[in-house]
C-alpha cells in the first residue's frame, strides 16, 4: 500500500539565507517527488512547506538538515500542515515572507 499524502512545514535555522539554500531545497524536493514551496523569513530562517508521502518527507528533512555546502544548519523544526491544492504538482521558490 502506498504512503498517504501528507503536508508539513519545516523551519530551518542557522546560516541559511544568501547561500543558495532555497534552490537546494527545491532541487531536493523535486528529486524526491515532493511538492510545495520554500521562502526566506524575515527572522533569518527559511520556511519549507512540503507535501508528499511520509517516506519522501522524511528524506527531505534529512536533506534540509544537511543543507548546501555553503550553509550551516543549526536546527530544523517541523509542524504538520494542511495539504494545499495550490502546490499539488510543483515545488516553487516564493518571495520572502
Amino acid at each position: 500500500m502506498a504512503d498517504a499524502f501528507i503536508a508539513r512545514r519545516y523551519f530551518v535555522s542557522g546560516a541559511v539565507q544568501g547561500v543558495g539554500y532555497r534552490y537546494f531545497a527545491q532541487r531536493a524536493a523535486m528529486r524526491l517527488g515532493v511538492t510545495g514551496y520554500t521562502r526566506n523569513l524575515r527572522d533569518g530562517r527559511v520556511e519549507v512547506y512540503a507535501a508528499g508521502s511520509e517516506g519522501a518527507l522524511a528524506a527531505l528533512r534529512r536533506e534540509l538538515e544537511r543543507g548546501p555546502q555553503a550553509a550551516s544548519v543549526s536546527q530544523v523544526t517541523v509542524e504538520d500542515a494542511a495539504p494545499n491544492a495550490l502546490y499539488g504538482d510543483t515545488f516553487s521558490i516564493e518571495y520572502d515572507a
